[in-house]
């Protein structure tokens, strides 16, 4: 019965962590075309990229703070149960650092080819 309990609690922590109080945020739409691009449309796209890693930032912050709390408040966790926790928890924080970098790397890369074409 204890064992049923414990898994049932875990799953409850796992739902809680899939359909918590952190929403994921959405990327930009488009960045733009370095080739083709204006700079007011560059220094847009500049723009949404920081706000894209703001947001991230947001996120993992929220994701710690969950994962804290339903620690803090589950004192019959086994530790397995706990390291499952921080693992779903490490896993949503490095893919949305990978994605955060991902839109990095994809915006130089068109600042990149903007700047080749307008050097003077």
């Amino acid at each position: 019965m204890k064992a049923l309990y414990s898994l049932a609690l875990l799953a409850a922590l796992a739902a809680g962590q899939a359909y918590g109080a952190c929403t994921y945020p959405s990327p930009p739409d488009a960045l733009p075309d370095g080739n083709t691009a204006t700079r007011e449309e560059m220094l847009a796209g500049k723009k949404k990229v920081q706000e894209f890693d703001a947001a991230i930032g947001a996120y993992t912050s929220c994701i710690k703070l969950e994962t804290d709390a339903a620690l803090a408040k589950s004192a019959d966790l086994t530790e397995q149960q706990k390291a499952d926790i921080l693992k779903m928890a490490d896993q949503k924080h490095n893919a949305a650092v990978e994605a955060d970098e991902a839109l990095a790397a994809r915006f130089n890369e068109q600042l990149r080819a903007f700047n080749a074409k307008n050097k003077k």
